[in-house]
């Protein structure tokens, strides 16, 4: 383990370009609940409305019920409210230099990259502290949703207002997928999986090109993921103290 360190560290030293891929492993090490233990009702997948937290956080049911979905993202907001950066983000952010750039493909919605300082921040489920109108162009900002309505209207139109997060059976965001894809045409020097079962096609992806053009990867994470017997390197350990060791490793002059 000790050697693997070493050369990871090596690898980022020399890197020019390095992708992150974030889940919501990283989000846990700040105290936030994994997506599905934003609440106790979410215990088994279940809401305390009796169905499925992917039934209610999806846009078929904001659609036709949107005061339910609203009734949990509140709960969502209420998860990351005052939860800061941990080691795991700072080390992200701390690797940015003139001569290395660094980025991160996160599908985490708290913005705890950005409030990290990272600055090449790709939000593949969008971003649930920004408030948007359905209709008009209105839009908002919001470090926490007290000041919201049960049901937010738009205070300029009246139409409905909802969290620039991606529901479930919505695509995701064609801008911000068109910038992750351009930088993935450039290439990596090195890809790092942190804190993500990778489950989605969007994060494989990456992973698996990597892989096969011979770019180095390295997985981060304490449980097997379906990318762990690709990554030339495993670290079944937590991003903060894995990132922060190897930070320090690549940062020795």
């Amino acid at each position: 383990m000790n050697s693997d360190f070493a050369t990871v560290g090596g690898l980022l030293k020399n890197a020019k370009r390095v992708l992150f891929i974030t889940g919501a492993g990283v989000s846990a090490e700040s105290q936030i609940p994994t997506f599905r233990g934003a609440t106790a009702a979410f215990a088994d997948g279940m809401t305390e409305d009796g169905v499925s937290f992917e039934e209610v956080l999806s846009a078929e049911t904001f659609i036709n019920n949107p005061k339910l979905v609203w009734k949990y993202l509140f709960i969502l907001e209420l998860s990351i409210r005052g939860k800061v950066p941990n080691a795991a983000h700072l080390a992200m952010a701390a690797l940015q230099t003139p001569r290395r750039s660094v980025y991160v493909a996160t599908q985490n919605i708290d913005e705890l990259h950005q409030r990290a300082g990272s600055q090449n921040v790709f939000e593949l489920h969008g971003n649930l502290r920004r408030i948007s109108c359905t209709e008009c162009n209105y839009w908002v900002h919001l470090e926490t949703f007290e000041s919201l309505t049960k049901l937010p209207r738009c205070p300029k139109c009246e139409a409905m207002l909802r969290p620039d997060i991606v529901l479930y059976g919505e695509n995701l965001p064609f801008s911000v997928l068109d910038l992750f894809q351009n930088e993935q045409k450039k290439g990596f020097d090195l890809v790092f999986s942190v804190g993500t079962t990778s489950l989605f096609f969007y994060v494989i992806e990456p992973i698996i090109a990597a892989a096969q053009r011979g770019i180095p990867v390295v997985e981060i994470n304490p449980e097997t993921t379906s990318i762990s017997e690709v990554a030339d390197f495993r670290f079944a350990k937590l991003a903060g103290e894995t990132l922060r060791r190897l930070v320090q490793i690549a940062m020795v002059n």
